[in-house]
């Protein structure tokens, strides 16, 4: 059993519901970095999506449980929405509140959030893939930039170095850039060795890492994502559409 487990292992992986807000902060995103193709990978049942494509964005969303039909998915969110606040209001002290203000605040916005993403995903199914890591469907260079939160990292103790490095790879391989937050795990530990044993395996691989501060603090001591861009060896992938199932794209 790992050392996680018991009061610092929040149990299955969540589905969450995080705000547009929540992004931009989390990965420092700027105007620029919003005005080419963005894929969220895990997605989940966040409205960042429908909501960067509102201002503009091709955003995109990747997630293995988008295979479940919507009504199901959607009833399976409130019910992750609710193990997810009373795991943050019965860990309060391992968060920092400034963003929110408080827990029942937190977890409105998360609720207005998923109110958002079960619109979108009625109303353009087909801008959610379901789709695993370390395995995505779409073709070398896909998009700009992918987005990952609250996977890698978040759950070390049952995804190892191996699954690290591949996912991280894979995405390296989808996106000219790679953003990943938070570097610790779900109980807020830092994980140097884990850390630095992926950036040394990306390096050997051809891919560039570095870490980057945020302005965003909400599980205590997380105020740092990673950053990956390979060297480009793609060629014909920019007149493509949006990602979708199969590797193909469409608009």
């Amino acid at each position: 059993m790992s050392e996680l487990r018991g009061a610092t292992d929040i149990g299955d992986f969540l589905v969450s519901a995080r705000s547009f807000d929540e992004y931009r902060a989390m990965f420092a995103l700027t105007d620029a970095d919003l005005r080419g193709r963005v894929l969220d990978c895990p997605g989940g049942g966040a409205s960042f999506t429908a909501a960067a494509r509102a201002r503009g964005t091709e955003a995109f969303a990747v997630d293995p449980v988008y295979a479940s039909p919507p009504r199901e998915l959607v009833a399976r969110l409130d019910s992750e929405l609710a193990r997810g606040s009373a795991w943050a209001t019965a860990n309060a002290e391992r968060y920092v509140w400034d963003h929110y203000g408080d827990p029942a605040a937190h977890a409105r916005l998360r609720a207005e959030s998923a109110a958002v993403f079960a619109r979108d995903l009625a109303e353009r199914p087909g801008h959610h893939v379901a789709a695993a890591l370390p395995h995505l469907p779409f073709p070398d260079g896909a998009v700009d930039l992918v987005l990952s939160s609250h996977l890698l990292f978040t759950y070390a103790d049952r995804l190892d170095i191996g699954f690290h490095v591949a996912a991280l790879h894979e995405m390296a391989r989808v996106g000219a850039e790679v953003r990943v937050f938070p570097l610790v795990d779900q109980a807020g530990r830092a994980l140097p060795d884990l850390l630095a044993a992926v950036v040394a395996e990306l390096d050997d691989a051809g891919v560039q890492a570095r870490v980057q501060d945020v302005p965003y603090e909400f599980q205590r001591g997380a105020r740092s994502m990673l950053r990956l861009r390979s060297v480009p060896t793609r060629t014909g992938v920019r007149d493509a559409g949006a990602p979708g199932v199969g590797g193909r794209m469409r608009p």
